[in-house]
């Protein structure tokens, strides 16, 4: 079990092996953080990578744990996990595809027996994975897929700002039709939920925007508002919440309305995190609502072109660190329990 809850044990994945995931966990390693940092990845890898950025980095394989050896203050602690075939930085191997998933498969395992507080990920090629014929559209559905949640929000949260997604990676033209009441309804229930429990508000103040510009018109510019959206938000506020909407997304954003929400609902993916990414773009983090784990990620993608360069920042990494821990220091207690039945066996 997790043994301090003042310092929870953290797990991060190490991402698309030649990107720069492998770069950040390296630099992460470098800076005087308080964290307790296990690192899922290949320790060839590592090591190839360190070279290549001339940071001299000591690898403690955690297996050595049963031979009773403790790793110094300055050694990267790792699950070693070995990857398919040898990788160039910047040049992504479909070979590599199930290492990555592997990867997921034992961070969701190792958190749902409890012998981690949380995930953090970093960045994977998602066409990487697709190309090797998997089927995989994100870390978000995949994750909840592993630890049997049906229902998985994406958040994306900054200093100013927290926007939570009805739909997530689905071609816009497919949005209208996977805006349901119960869909709809089951993302408020696990914001509103999740920001009680893992955020400790008790009351949280949402905002949820409408699809259409204007928030439909009354109706004049598309029906969705009148039909779906309103009724789901008048029934939760007639259990007592404090829900307002739809609001129209193209003044749902002013400076002076950001600061009476807490969260902003949004209908697809690219009607709020431009806003956000705007406002906070290497501040942000990535969280998945609606697990029986904590998971964070970084607000950024795999940056090839800068994998083995030194020019990659782990900014938004520390963020999803900091936030990773600030959320298990709250801890797990208050949560639903974890579905040890629907996790991978590795």
């Amino acid at each position: 079990m997790i043994s301090d809850p003042d310092k929870p044990k953290i797990l991060v994945t190490s991402g698309e092996p030649a990107g720069i995931g492998p770069d950040l966990v390296i630099q992460l390693n470098q800076v005087n953080h308080k964290y307790d940092i296990t690192v899922i990845a290949d320790a060839d890898l590592l090591t190839q990578r360190a070279n290549q950025l001339s940071i001299p980095t000591s690898l403690f394989n955690i297996d050595e744990f049963k031979n009773g050896k403790k790793p110094s203050n300055s050694d990267l602690k790792i699950i070693d996990l070995k990857l398919k075939t040898k990788v160039t930085a910047g040049i992504p191997d479909t070979n590599n595809a199930n290492y990555i998933l592997e990867m997921l498969d034992i961070a969701c395992h190792q958190c749902l027996t409890g012998n981690y507080a949380a995930i953090v990920t970093t960045p994977i090629q998602k066409s990487v994975i697709n190309d090797a014929g998997i089927s995989f559209t994100g870390h978000t559905e995949y994750l909840a897929e592993k630890c049997g949640a049906k229902y998985p929000v994406m958040l994306l949260s900054c200093p100013r700002l927290k926007v939570a997604l009805v739909t997530t990676h689905l071609p816009v033209k497919e949005v209208p039709a996977a805006i349901t009441a119960d869909k709809l309804n089951k993302v408020l229930r696990i914001v509103h939920n999740d920001f009680i429990n893992r955020f400790g508000i008790n009351k949280p103040r949402i905002a949820v925007c409408g699809l259409n510009p204007h928030a439909g018109e009354n109706g004049h510019l598309g029906k969705e508002e009148e039909l779906i959206i309103k009724p789901v938000i008048n029934k939760f506020n007639s259990d007592g919440h404090n829900v307002v909407g739809p609001i129209p997304a193209d003044t749902a954003f002013r400076p002076e309305q950001i600061d009476q929400y807490d969260v902003f609902i949004c209908m697809y993916h690219d009607q709020g995190l431009p806003v956000l990414k705007a406002l906070g773009f290497g501040e942000a983090v990535n969280i998945t609502l609606g697990l029986p784990i904590i998971r964070t990620s970084v607000d950024h993608g795999t940056a090839l072109d800068l994998a083995g360069t030194g020019k990659a920042h782990i900014d938004s990494l520390m963020a999803a660190v900091d936030m990773a821990a600030n959320l298990a220091k709250k801890g797990n207690q208050n949560l639903s329990n974890r579905n040890i039945d629907n996790a991978v066996t590795v």
